[in-house]
């Protein structure tokens, strides 16, 4: 217990230096917390740390990507689910191959089929690490949405593609179209699960009141979600995503101050679980790289691994971007015309890999149904560190500087439509109000906050009773108005997003910022 508690001590102080720290440096933060894991693990006495794959897999992986998906706008997914889907189930198929023949080409004592059950191990992208670069700049919409629908999608796509390449492992065999069926039956069960678990936990959120059953539920849900597909068979990886988008679709359902307190609390979960999880990385990385005697040429063939991704996203992405676009106009106008070559070459170069693929590689069995070793394993585990290493450290450290340097800024579409939105609920506020006001005489405290302030104060001061209690009806009045304003406001924001002219994300922040006044004012 003394060490297991010596550890959680050890991963928090170092978690609470990262983040006084990484204000100070011009380094991303899960850049500069895998480094301050990495510089810890050096220091010589230092206890190794072991991490087990259903430590991120079971444990941290179902609650940060139910938070993604929370951040994720819907709108925005199926407006460039096109790219979305090109990278994130293309890009992994086009990985894999070309990872498992560069690994088979060097490291020739592996088998083919387990040098491609590393490509899948690799082929996810991390979003946290992509997102923590991007949402430092003013970045295109285009952008976040089509990395960030990206990095949800391909966790389920790479892990599914190692479980299928450890099957092939064992067996021997590989047959496309098993494959392809086995994919589908596997993605869409995980679907069908995660809509399941989403719905029921919505209609858990109409009846539960209470805030803190109600953050036990949101943390149950994607637990459940995951479980119940993992032991269907299935992807829990889709199945929490779609849950996760099922709840966030009927998060106006929760009173304001609900959904106030669970995005505060869920704010500082991600942030906890998120910064374990690059420290992770850098502690975990020299007892991972010492554990193959011939470590130059395995370190070798990590670096030409690494390449290989690298290089395999950027070919991949520009053809992806443009030929699709070209042969169909209809999807050009969807997605808003043609990408600039400057954002398509962001994308490419954004191709973190972080503590997914890491857990993917640890969860390659020691051993086969048989009996049998996995063939190359401490040799794949080894390069599969080099690849998130190399990416963390290399791409996650230049996508800011690139950003800058091809002078990429957002554009003013994302602005203008919280503008529009804004404006939008202030007219359905004061029109709510005008009819509030023609059907019974408003006292001042409506139109003036001072006035409803001091009305407040009349109901604590005042000696005279009869002056009391007017004030008090004048406070009731006042709160029934500024309730009925508020909630004609939060009705017009969600018939915008339904109707498609807000995405999911400016109308989560409007609505909170709504919320939020709502409370300071007494509102609700």
């Amino acid at each position: 217990m003394s060490g297991i508690l010596g550890q959680l001590v050890a991963l928090l102080s170092l978690l609470a230096l990262g983040t006084l720290l990484v204000g100070r440096v011009r380094v991303p933060a899960p850049v500069f917390l895998a480094a301050i894991g990495l510089g810890f693990a050096l220091v010589p006495g230092t206890p190794k740390i072991v991490l087990h794959p259903d430590l991120v897999l079971v444990l941290f992986l179902p609650p940060l990507l139910y938070a993604d998906a929370f951040q994720t706008s819907w709108h925005d997914f199926r407006r460039w689910w096109r790219p979305i889907t090109s990278l994130a189930v293309g890009l992994v198929a086009a990985t894999i191959v070309v990872v498992g023949f560069v690994t088979h080409a060097l490291l020739p004592e592996i088998p083919l089929s387990a040098c491609m059950a590393l490509g899948a191990v690799v082929s996810p992208t991390d979003t946290v690490a992509v997102q923590a670069v991007i949402e430092r700049l003013h970045v295109p919409r285009r952008i976040t949405a089509i990395l960030g629908g990206e990095s949800l999608v391909n966790d389920a796509t790479g892990l599914v593609g190692v479980q299928v390449a450890v099957a092939v492992v064992a067996s021997g065999v590989f047959s496309p179209g098993a494959t392809a069926l086995e994919f589908a039956r596997v993605a869409g069960i995980g679907i069908g699960t995660g809509l399941l678990v989403g719905g029921a936990f919505a209609a858990l959120n109409r009846v539960v009141k209470d805030v803190k059953p109600l953050f036990v539920l949101s943390l149950l849900s994607p637990y459940l979600a995951y479980w119940a597909a993992h032991a269907l068979g299935a992807s829990g990886v889709l199945a929490v995503i779609f849950a996760g988008f099922v709840v966030a679709w009927r998060i106006h359902e929760l009173t304001g101050d609900a959904r106030i307190q669970l995005y505060a609390s869920w704010d500082q979960l991600v942030f906890l679980l998120e910064g374990l999880c690059f420290l992770l990385i850098g502690l975990v990385t020299p007892g991972l790289l010492g554990c193959v005697e011939q470590r130059r040429e395995v370190l070798v063939a990590g670096l030409a691994v690494s390449a290989a991704c690298i290089a395999t996203r950027i070919v991949w992405s520009f053809p992806a971007a443009y030929v699709p676009l070209a042969l169909f106009p209809a999807a050009r106008r969807r997605e808003g015309g043609y990408p600039s070559p400057r954002n398509v070459l962001v994308v490419s170069w954004a191709g973190v890999r972080g503590v997914v693929s890491l857990a993917a590689a640890l969860s390659l069995p020691p051993l086969m149904a048989d009996g049998r070793p996995f063939p190359g394993r401490e040799e794949l585990v080894v390069c599969a560190v080099v690849v998130v290493l190399t990416t963390l450290f290399v791409q996650g450290s230049t996508l800011v500087p690139l950003i800058r340097l091809l002078g990429i800024r957002g554009g003013d579409d994302s602005a203008e439509e919280v503008r529009r939105a804004r404006e939008a609920a202030l007219v359905a506020g004061i029109e709510r109000l005008d009819a509030f006001c023609s059907e019974r005489s408003c006292p001042i405290a409506v139109f003036h906050l001072r006035a409803f302030l001091q009305d407040e104060l009349e109901t604590l001061r005042d000696a005279d009773k009869e002056l009391r209690d007017r004030a008090r009806s004048r406070v009731a009045v006042s709160r029934e108005v500024r309730q009925a304003v508020v909630l004609a406001q939060r009705a017009r924001l969600l018939r915008l997003r339904d109707r498609g002219q807000i995405n999911d994300r400016t109308y989560t922040e409007l609505l909170l910022d709504l919320d939020r006044t709502a409370l300071g004012t007494g509102s609700g």
